[in-house]
């Protein structure tokens, strides 16, 4: 045996000298169960089961993989057979194949296995199929520390789900090296207190869970400028320094209950650590700093000992030996189990440690394998595993703490957020990748060209940019496919930085960094500068939220960039009332729920109700669900799409006739009660110039409901020779179908035989018509409308509504700025126009009206048409823009009488169930329309709630009425409603 002492290592013997046993001392458990007898007394068997070797076992921690054979796992399970290890840390594979090998590996285990991984920004880290929360610096920028506390809660949670016990994180590393190689972006900072808040809210989140947090990298791998996975870094700052900034945060968590901590393989002379004995090594770290002087009672962790910090010094087993005589705990990454207990052995025989000392060791390691749970059976369920880790709640809080982090760095001029969109013409241009995330949520605030320039572009490309640029007056540039290699300068290149800053001199940029905080430093010259941190869905779909101020902007600097741009440095947005886009959790409403509405559409589609259509749900100002289903025809050639642009039929009565008239009402420009040839003197002898406003839009006025004006131009079922021609030519200039040109006059022609059409034979009661739907009044209202603006409605709405709403695929006569394919065709008209109707108004009587009309005409994406009804539920408001005020919207959209369930213009919930357009669960403050080719939109106010249906039932045949018959869209409407919960559906709940 003592050639077996003499053959170690001389360092062997230094260690004795170092080593101070206080590990014997009497302490309070680190890790109290609920109830300590109990405790006590499953540590004691467990402890008493064991022969001294068999315990060594706990003492290990071995790297297992789900995603590796048949051999690894044979080899991890021998180890568990023979060796009784301690623990499994798990990296890269998938969940379920994990939960099936810890099931396997723990039924092998004589002793539970803790089971582990480095998660620092959770499972999705390690695993596939499952989501990835935000980096550490990211969110070091969030101001709301709570969000990170909920962030630990999850992990927890989902650590649970898996069996797991341990996490190792957080990195509570002060990066004050900002070309620290191995830390930076997995710091939360460079400040000593914003690092010690976020890990205390992380830890706290995980141990008030059940899971432990693992504090790393001790003493501090914040000012390294080397990599410890391959080679022993050197610091050379004072203790003095350490003290104050490096063990800062480990002070501040270990008076809050820190369970674990894992030593770096650092050389820092000033804490006593030598070149050949780096701190995972070195008694005076691990024993003398850790131990006695921070008084720290927790589990000790080595960082892994197959990294070359440690293994170029020292062979597998030796290292584990030297490890355990510096005060470690547990041995993590250990290569050689069984040569590293045969050396332990030997050195318990040679004295230089104690049996006492490592059983002490060993039954901290039971206590805290008490406190996680292993004292009872565990078994990890395969059943929807996937669903379970990451459910909706993972993605409403990810989307929270990335929302909470975006910063808007500079922002000359508040150019941010973006004010009038009507005044803007917009171009993004990205570079290192397509960032099709970036552009498609761009496109939902407002018009824009999208641009790409290609990595490694030349001089000639930037040159053919700047050309493709010209005319443009904004620019969001995107910086994309960045890397975290601070030595790489991140990926960027100095063309690409130089490019951005020459685009200022003709332009308005706004540049949005997808990467590494420290990468912003080399956009200094930038005028408007957002971070963003990290490139992916959740960072790409909310940077655009910030620059039009969908969202507020208020992320601060986790690190200094300049003297200008230091820590703590961020520029508050506001909000600015536009929608935001967001998860149905985070607006208290259940996913679950709301997938039922894919049943009901798939049910429509299979059915014939409607080829496809869009179902828009908004919340709170948040726009939560956004579906698109089937197709534009039964065909199926071309899918619905976000850019799908609908005929909205009827919904133009309250989307533009109403519209305007509110305008002019809430300016005083007309009144309500006044007849209508107070306005239209031309009315002057007919029988519809005393009607007044008020009835006409309460459906009260006496019109009759329809008037077919495409039959006077009809002889039989053949066209009228001087009405129509296949030919664009003079006089025949108004297109009415793809082919068919009618007579210029017969907008005119409409008019007239508008005015001499009867009213309803019914005779009033008490002078008053009883509520009978009418298209007709809204030709009378469009007229006065284009009187008293003195300008076509459809220019006026697109100039005082539209446009500065931000609804670029929304208005009249779409063909002149979309392709036909973006338009969903509406009937097979074998009737009237004989041809198939597309992007053409689907409303004869609109059609001869040249597409602009007061009743139909409007075709729109769901997107933009939830803006406006997102204005009326802001009494009038949106963006910098007041269109309305509160008591217009109260009083236009509030039922009128008793004769119907009417407001002005807008329709409303019937009181009785199962009878009116809406949902049975529709509050009575909902007020909104439906269209006949199949679409409707409602606001309600109590619960800040929008719904928008979009669909083409009438493709290809108008008499298709299973829509309506099958009551999809008011059953889908209670389907929202049935979603809605009373409190915020947090992660996990």
């Amino acid at each position: 045996m003592c050639q077996k002492v003499y053959a170690l290592p001389f360092c062997f013997l230094l260690l004795l000298a170092y080593f101070t046993g206080t590990g014997l001392q009497a302490a309070s458990d680190p890790f109290p169960g609920e109830n300590s007898p109990k405790q006590q007394h499953w540590v004691d068997s467990i402890f008493n089961s064991l022969s001294f070797e068999e315990r060594l076992g706990q003492l290990f921690m071995v790297a297992a993989y789900s995603n590796k054979g048949s051999a690894h796992q044979e080899e991890i399970s021998h180890l568990i057979r023979e060796e009784n290890l301690g623990g499994l840390i798990f990296f890269q594979g998938g969940p379920v194949r994990q939960a099936h090998l810890t099931n396997h590996y723990q039924q092998l285990a004589k002793t539970p296995l803790f089971i582990a991984m480095d998660a620092e920004w959770g499972m999705g880290m390690r695993l596939d199929s499952v989501l990835q929360f935000p980096k550490q610096m990211t969110l070091g920028a969030a101001t709301d520390d709570g969000l990170v506390y909920q962030m630990g809660k999850e992990i927890a949670r989902q650590f649970k789900e898996m069996g797991m016990h341990i996490n190792f994180a957080p990195v509570v590393d002060v990066n004050s090296n900002p070309e620290n190689p191995v830390i930076g972006y997995r710091s939360f900072g460079e400040q000593k207190n914003l690092v010690s808040r976020k890990s205390l809210a992380y830890m706290k989140g995980m141990q008030d869970n059940g899971v432990m947090a693992n504090a790393k990298h001790f003493p501090g791998h914040g000012d390294t400028n080397a990599d410890s996975h391959y080679t022993t870094p050197v610091i050379y700052n004072s203790k003095e320094r350490i003290m104050d900034i490096d063990l800062y945060p480990y002070r501040e968590l270990i008076d809050e209950g820190l369970m674990s901590i894992m030593v770096a393989h650092l050389h820092i002379p000033s804490l006593g650590s030598e070149a050949d004995l780096p701190t995972t090594l070195s008694p005076k770290v691990v024993t003398g700093l850790l131990k006695e002087e921070m008084g720290f009672q927790g589990l000790i962790f080595t960082d892994a000992l197959n990294m070359k910090g440690v293994s170029n010094l020292y062979k597998p087993g030796q290292v584990d030996l030297m490890a355990l005589l510096a005060g470690n705990d547990i041995l993590l990454y250990a290569e050689d189990v069984p040569k590293s207990k045969a050396l332990i052995l030997d050195a318990v025989e040679s004295g230089i440690i104690t049996q006492e000392e490592i059983d002490f060791r060993i039954r901290k390691i039971l206590h805290a394998k008490y406190w996680a749970g292993l004292h009872q059976k565990q078994e990890v369920s395969t059943q929807k595993l996937v669903e379970r880790i990451s459910n909706f709640g993972t993605q409403a809080l990810i989307e929270q703490l990335y929302a909470a982090s975006i910063t808007v760095v500079n922002n000359q001029e508040q150019a941010i957020p973006v004010r009038h969109l009507d005044m803007e013409n917009m171009a993004s241009l990205t570079l290192g990748s397509k960032g099709e995330t970036f552009k498609n949520y761009l496109d939902k605030y407002t018009e824009f060209t999208h641009f790409t320039l290609r990595p490694n572009s030349n001089r000639d490309n930037y040159a053919a940019m700047e050309r493709n640029l010209k005319g443009f007056g904004t620019i969001v540039v995107g910086v994309m496919g960045m890397s975290n290699n601070p030595r790489r300068n991140f990926g960027l290149n100095t063309e690409e930085i130089e490019f951005i800053n020459r685009l200022q001199n003709d332009h308005k940029v706004i540049t949005v960094v997808f990467g590494n905080a420290y990468a912003a430093e080399n956009f200094e010259g930038q005028d408007n500068l957002i971070l963003a941190y990290e490139e992916n869905d959740f960072t790409e779909s909310l940077a655009p939220q910030v620059i039009f101020g969908g969202r507020p902007g208020t992320g601060k600097l986790p690190i200094s960039l300049s003297q200008t741009w230091s820590q703590g440095h961020g520029i508050a947005t506001p909000h600015l009332d536009r929608l935001a886009y967001s998860t149905p959790e985070a607006q208290q409403m259940d996913s679950r729920v709301l997938m039922k509405i894919d049943d009901l559409m798939e049910k429509a589609i299979s059915s014939k109700a409607t080829p496809g259509g869009t179902v828009l749900v908004a919340k709170n100002g948040a726009v939560v669900f956004e579906k698109f289903y089937g197709h534009l025809d039964y065909e199926k050639n071309v899918p619905v799409t976000d850019k799908t642009m609908y005929d909205l039929a009827s919904l133009t009565k309250v989307l533009a006739t109403t519209q305007a008239i509110m305008f002019l009402e809430n300016r005083g420009f007309i009144s309500l009660d006044e007849p209508l040839q107070t306005y239209l003197p031309e009315l002057e002898g007919t029988n519809k110039a005393p009607l007044r406003i008020r009835d006409i839009l309460t459906h009260e006025a006496g019109l009759v409901p329809y008037i077919p004006h495409f039959t006077n131009t009809l002889e039989g079922t053949e066209w009228k020779e001087e009405y129509y021609s296949r030919e664009l030519k003079s006089p025949y200039t108004i297109p009415v179908a793809k082919g068919v040109f009618a007579h210029h006059s017969l907008p005119d022609s409409v008019w007239k035989w508008t005015l001499a059409s009867n009213l309803r034979y019914v005779r009033p009661r008490n002078g008053k018509y009883s509520y009978r739907y009418s298209d007709v009044g809204m030709y009378l209202l469009h007229r006065l409308i284009e009187t008293r603006v003195n300008q076509p409605m459809n220019e006026f709405l697109e100039q005082h509504f539209y446009h500065p709403l931000g609804m670029y695929r929304f208005g009249y006569l779409p063909l002149q700025k979309y392709k036909p394919k973006e338009i969903a065709p509406t009937e097979d008209d074998r009737i009237f126009r004989k041809t198939l109707v597309q992007g053409y108004v689907h409303d004869p009587g609109a059609a001869l009206y040249g597409g602009v009309a007061g009743h139909a005409g409007l075709f729109g994406t769901a997107n933009d048409l939830a803006k406006i009804m997102q204005m009326m539920l802001q009494d009038g408001k949106y963006g910098p823009v007041e269109l309305l005020n509160s008591e217009t919207i109260e009083k236009f959209t509030s039922k009128q009488s008793f004769r119907s369930r009417r407001a002005l213009g807008w329709d409303k919930p019937d009181p009785e169930k199962d009878k009116g357009p809406t949902g049975n669960l529709a509050s009575l403050s909902t007020f909104g329309h439906t269209g006949f080719t199949g679409t409707a939109a409602w606001a309600d106010p109590e619960n800040q709630l929008i719904y928008v249906f979009l669909s083409n039932r009438v493709h290809p045949d108008a008499g298709n009425n299973r829509l309506l018959r099958e009551n999809i869209r008011s059953d889908i409407q209670d389907i929202i409603y049935k979603s809605i919960k009373s409190e915020f559906l947090l992660a996990g709940k």
